[in-house]
């Protein structure tokens, strides 16, 4: 069995708007792609942003923390270690998300490297000024530090 295909070429009247349209999508996309504006336009996005997710975070955090408080029990490690994350990304002396959190029964557990042996203490003050955590374990190094 024999199969006759014919292809017609493309009219002037098809061709001419589809090739507008792949030039109007490439020049959306260039425009677009270049309207991001500078670095600092988008590291206030990325601070709104953080600030928007460490709310709710907070009203979370907050919400157990008065749930286990009511019920006489402690606030279970999950969240402390979301009010310690939360209370760094704040500070606006640290600021970093280098700076790993853990908690195991109250004890928050600090990993990272950051830029100052300035940073390691304040990033232990303020893990310590945390309700409920019980004690800190300092696991931070210096960038760059042997």
């Amino acid at each position: 069995m024999k199969i006759n295909r014919t292809y017609k070429p493309m009219t002037v009247a098809v061709g001419v708007p589809l090739l507008l349209a792949g030039a109007m999508t490439s020049f959306c996309g260039l425009v677009a792609a270049q309207s991001e504006g500078p670095a600092e336009k988008a590291g206030q996005q990325i601070d709104l942003t953080a600030d928007k997710a460490g709310q709710v975070a907070t009203d979370i955090t907050e919400s157990a923390g008065k749930k286990a408080e009511g019920a006489g029990e402690y606030m279970d490690d999950s969240a402390i270690t979301a009010k310690v994350k939360w209370a760094i990304l704040r500070d606006p002396d640290l600021k970093v998300l280098e700076i790993s959190v853990t908690t195991t029964d109250g004890v928050v557990s600090l990993s990272g490297a950051v830029d100052s042996q300035q940073s390691i203490d304040r990033a232990i003050e303020v893990a310590r000024d945390t309700p409920n955590v019980k004690s800190v374990e300092n696991n931070l190094t210096v960038k760059g530090a042997n």
